[in-house]
């Protein structure tokens, strides 16, 4: 009798070895090769479920990017404005390993993306999705009156909820790069001041 095969949790197991991979590797050791022999799988298998390379590597950053949102709708059910956001920004800053592994992640597809219009697409997409989510969490904190007496004009707003992606981009390289200089509880500290200020 002819072996079952799940072909999505295979697909998964894939794109959990190429990001074990990017991780610890580098993206640019994330070969087809080194992919399959980290799954367990032969080149075969690979190109069974993926055209190439850069499918891998698209497909693993939107899974990654799909159990961040899965883990934030749990984290901030239930919660608007303000409070939302916090839970929002602090969970996109690597203070455990999980998600010091999602951060490597991410800043690992940052250069590469610069060179591939169809990687440099995706990350457009999914961090406007983000953009777009701090920003309407901003716009509920006016609403509600939690931005302080001034109302502040919609534009001020989107410069707002750039400069506190920045920050998080900013905090995430440092923690990576600096952990000697700049701890966990550091980073935690500094976002929650800015939204404070708030």
């Amino acid at each position: 009798m002819p072996k079952i095969v799940d072909h999505d949790e295979r697909r998964r197991e894939v794109l959990s070895a190429a990001g074990r991979v990017i991780v610890r590797d580098g993206i640019d050791a994330a070969t087809t090769r080194a992919i399959a022999k980290e799954a367990g799988y032969s080149n075969g298998v690979l190109s069974h479920y993926f055209a190439d390379k850069d499918e891998i590597l698209l497909s693993a950053l939107r899974q990654s990017h799909q159990r961040i949102r899965e883990r934030l709708v749990g984290k901030a059910e239930g919660l608007t404005g303000l409070a939302a956001l916090r839970e929002v920004l602090l969970d996109n800053l690597p203070l455990d390993a999980e998600r010091a592994q999602e951060s490597r992640l991410e800043v690992s597809f940052w250069s590469r993306s610069l060179a591939s219009e169809r990687l440099a697409e995706v990350q457009r997409a999914e961090a406007e999705e983000l953009r777009a989510a701090v920003r309407e969490l901003l716009g509920q904190a006016r609403a509600d009156g939690e931005l302080g007496d001034n109302p502040r004009a919609d534009e001020e707003l989107d410069d707002l909820a750039e400069h506190l992606l920045a920050l998080v981009d900013g905090l995430s390289l440092h923690l990576l790069l600096y952990p000697d200089r700049l701890t966990r509880a550091d980073a935690e500290r500094i976002m929650l001041r800015a939204l404070d200020r708030l």
